[in-house]
Order: structure tokens, then sequence, then C-alpha cells
């Protein structure tokens, strides 16, 4: 695919728009940055949408979904725009298919820690079959996929901290510095010092390092974005002690959220700022080799990857919907940062008030959380900071593991026998490995695994499924506030196949036009 006219590969579906796409590289539009890259046969480059460059001409320009099958057609990354920090494409939870999968197994660092046997085992699928898939789809196959995966890392890196290049090698996923060395070169046009070397841009979605083990981000998302809307899920949710958010009048929006995050290698602690088009993020106390998997799991638990235009723009065919949307526009679903501690804090919540699960929770983690030795408060700047938030404290315990839970719950939770037994049979089977909810799951296969547990019904499985999976269209019809949201608005939630496929950001209006009832302007 080097020109406008050639034949393109046989993408499942996935090939891009040629029409679409150069109008948008026209009009360098930033909502499509990340969803397809553009090749420039004349320059050798590849560019994000908005590149501010000169417009190339339909003749010498080609779309791929992936950097992974730019550089593996030969084309080096544009330094004026790097195309490497753009958000993410939605493709990958919007589409259901193997390949939509596989690219959020690869992001979550699973090529790096299992080789393609371990991803194509999580997909079920045999490694030569998972190759030829994602060639097909996608330009790329796995080991190409990680690899682009394994460059953004070390540019981060190499930019963003004073760490030794050999480090840097290692920490990014490469199995030897020359791979390090020529992987960078042939990315970026130029080697590691020299890329050091650049002034960073703002762009480049980084910042400066302050300690070892620390390192702050700029993550772009699409706008709008409704940080109010996010401040409310993160705080009404808190699990003291793992997380927290805390006023801080420095702040363009003022507030922070801190919370210890469980990584592959270690244990870490992260701060979000919100910003008007990113999200600042610091870092602290992280082993670098889990750099991606944390930025990954980052962007997911805040939905930084959506497509909202797109969101939106389908649910306003509705015109109840229509009129939520316009009162808050840019409202994202989050999603989960650990699976495994989703689902037994969701069964928790289940028939229970919201102050009631906090309750529990807080007790769980207090009694078996594991202490955290390096954790916030310190600014996005790594400097030390103060703040009341409505946690309390800072963030300075990790959530209770499954295997803690399932060998000693019954000594911290309260309630009926059965509801206790039900919880402690989840852990029980999310330790031995019975259920695997990850990010490549599919979200109906997770949903009916799922059901099959104890203690789990349609309520719990539908929250977990799409904080997990970041499926865009669940709708929770067994909601309350979003059954008594409907009611208000006269919407019968039997019907609502036209918002297909948005039905969790439908469910977020719905939840916040019942929260806005209550006072609570979010």
């Amino acid at each position: 695919m080097t020109t406008g006219t050639a034949t393109e590969p046989d993408t499942g579906g996935f090939a891009p728009d040629f029409d679409r796409c150069y109008r948008a590289v026209q009009a360098r539009d930033a909502r499509f940055d990340g969803q397809f890259f553009v090749t420039v046969r004349t320059t050798g480059i590849y560019c994000r949408p908005s590149c501010p460059a000169q417009t190339p001409r339909p003749a010498n320009v080609a779309f791929v979904l992936t950097a992974a099958a730019a550089q593996q057609q030969g084309f080096r990354a544009c330094r004026r725009c790097a195309p490497d920090a753009v958000p993410g494409s939605p493709l990958w939870n919007i589409n259901a298919d193997m390949s939509a999968r596989a690219m959020r197994l690869i992001a979550d660092g699973v090529v790096e820690r299992e080789g393609v046997d371990g991803l194509a085992a999580r997909l079920r699928y045999s490694p030569r079959h998972l190759t030829r898939v994602l060639t097909r789809h996608l330009g790329a196959g796995p080991l190409a996929l990680a690899r682009a995966h394994r460059a953004t890392n070390a540019r981060v890196l190499i930019q963003c901290t004073t760490m030794p290049m050999t480090d840097i090698a290692f920490a990014a996923g490469f199995a030897s510095v020359r791979q390090f060395n020529d992987t960078v070169r042939a990315v970026y046009g130029l080697n590691p010092t020299e890329l050091r070397r650049l002034p960073t841009r703002r762009a480049n979605s980084i910042g400066t390092d302050s300690a070892p083990g620390s390192v702050t981000l700029r993550l772009p998302f699409r706008a709008p974005y409704r940080w109010p809307w996010m401040r409310w899920f993160l705080d009404a949710h808190a699990a003291a002690g793992v997380e927290s958010v805390v006023d801080a009048p420095d702040s363009p929006y003022g507030w922070r959220y801190r919370r210890i995050l469980a990584l592959p290698h270690r244990t870490a602690s992260v701060e979000v700022e919100p910003r008007d088009d990113h999200a600042l993020v610091a870092l602290r106390g992280l082993d670098m080799r889990d750099l991606g998997v944390a930025v990954n799991r980052i962007r997911r638990m805040l939905d930084l990857d959506a497509d909202i235009t797109a969101a939106q723009d389908a649910l306003a065919g509705d015109d109840t919907m229509r009129r939520l949307v316009n009162r808050a526009p840019g409202l994202r679903a989050p999603g989960s940062l650990d699976p495994a501690e989703t689902i037994i804090r969701t069964m928790l919540g289940q028939q229970v008030s919201l102050a009631a699960a906090r309750n529990q929770i807080d007790r769980l983690v207090d009694v078996l959380g594991e202490p955290v030795g390096e954790s916030f408060p310190v600014s996005s700047d790594g400097t030390p900071t103060e703040g009341a938030g409505s946690a309390g404290e800072p963030a300075s315990r990790s959530f209770p593991t499954p295997d803690v839970i399932a060998a000693r719950g019954h000594e911290v939770l309260r309630g009926p026998r059965r509801r206790i037994d039900a919880v402690i049979g989840v852990a029980e089977a999310l330790a031995e490995g019975r259920v695997e909810p990850h990010v490549g799951v599919d979200a109906s296969d997770l949903r009916a695994q799922l059901l099959e547990l104890p203690g789990i019904g349609p309520w719990t499985a539908d929250i977990v499924t799409m904080r997990v999976t970041g499926d865009p269209d669940v709708l929770l019809t067994n909601d309350l506030v979003v059954v008594r949201a409907a009611a208000d608005l006269g919407v019968d939630l039997r019907d609502t196949q036209h918002w297909a496929p948005w039905r969790s950001y439908a469910t977020m209006h719905l939840w916040r036009h019942r929260l806005d009832a209550a006072g609570q302007i979010v």
C-alpha cells in the first residue's frame, strides 16, 4: 500500500476509507489522531492526521491502522508531529473480534511478559493463526505490533528520564542493546543519543523525571472531556488507603486523583491531574518495565481513547438523549485498573447503598491490604503537596489480592453469610484461574463466565463487563438508578437499539441525570 490508488490488502472490514481519511488530513482534524496513520511515499515518514506539515498529494499517501504497519513498510515516525503520542484507536473497544482483543492485550504488555504463545493462549488461538489474522487485518503480526509499543516506551524513557541507555533498552522490553539501537534508529531516524538531544514538545505528551522510578507524562484524549463527572465517579467509589481524590487549588480543575497501582513487576503510585486537552500523570516507585502497562491501564480507566464525538453524534439521534448530551458533553465510561478488584468491589456493592459498600471495601483494605512503601502526596512535577480530599488520607495500601481474600475474607467481611460465601467463592475462582477476566476477553464471553459464578447476577456481570473490556455498548437495564432515570424521562429501556453501539455512554448520561436531579452537579 504505497499510493492512494494502489490495491489495499484485505483487512477484514478494518480498511481505512481513503477519501474520508484524506479529508481528515486536509482539515488536520485531531479527532482522528490514533484512529489511523498517514504514510507518505515521497518522504518515507508516517504522521498523525493532524500533522502541521504541508498536506501531501493524494497520489503520495496511504493510510494504515497501526504505527506497526507503517514501520513494517519501512516508514519512520515524523519528528514534527510525534505520531506515537496520540490517543489510542477506539477500534480496539468498539470491535470484539480477535484483532481488537489482541491489540488490547499487546498494549498491556502481554507479548513482553508471555511471548506470542502466551498472547495466543489468552485468545485461545494458535500462534500461527493469530499471526496470520493480525497481519491480514492490521498490516503487522504480533511481534511487530509489540515492537511498536516498545519503541514508544523507549522514546518516553529516552526523552523523559535521565536513565542510562542500557537500562532503558531492557526497561522498554528489548532483548539486547543492539536490538534497542536498531529499532530506535529505524522508527525515529535517529540513534537514542540523538533522540534524547531533541527538544521535547507538547505534542510528545511527556514531561520530565524527578527521581529514580518516577516519570511524568501527558496523556492526550479526544475532546470534549467532562472532568467533573470523572471526579464524582472516582470520589464516590474511592477505597480509603488505595485511592483518594484530593483538593488542589493550584490545579486547573481544582483536584487530583491518587492511587496505588498493582503492576506486573512492582506496585507503584499514580497521581492524575486533569487538564483541558490531556491528563497529566505522575508515576512514582515504578519499575520502568511497567511503564507501558501503567499508561495503558490509566488510559483505560479514564476512557481516554474513546471516540466521544461519534458516541455523542449517534446518541443525539434520540431527542431525549440529545438533551442529556448537550447538558454534559464529554461524559466518559470509567474503566478498570484491576479486573479482579473490580469484580470483588462490584459484588460488595450488590443490593446495598454506595456508603455501605464503601464501608465493606474500606475494612477489607485496612485489614488485608499490603502497605506500600512509596506513595504520594506529591504534585505532578514531583514536589510535595498538601490537600484534604474526600478519602482523607493519601493512597498507601494495595487492594488485597484474590488469594488473600479467599483465605482471610471470612475474618473481615460482614453481612449475610450467603453473601460473604459468594464473595469468598468468587475470590477462590479468580485465584485458581477458573475465571480469567482481562482486557482481551470477548465481552459476551466474560459476561457468561461471570454469570456462572454463584452470587453474581446480571447487574454485577454487566458493570464488570463494561469496565473491564471497555465495551461501549452495555446498557445497565438492571441498575436502579438507570431504571429511575428512564422513568423520569419516559424512556423505554427495552427499545434502545438506536443507541447502539454506544449504550455504555447512554448509561452514564442516565446516571448523571439522576445525580443532577438530586443536586449533585457532575
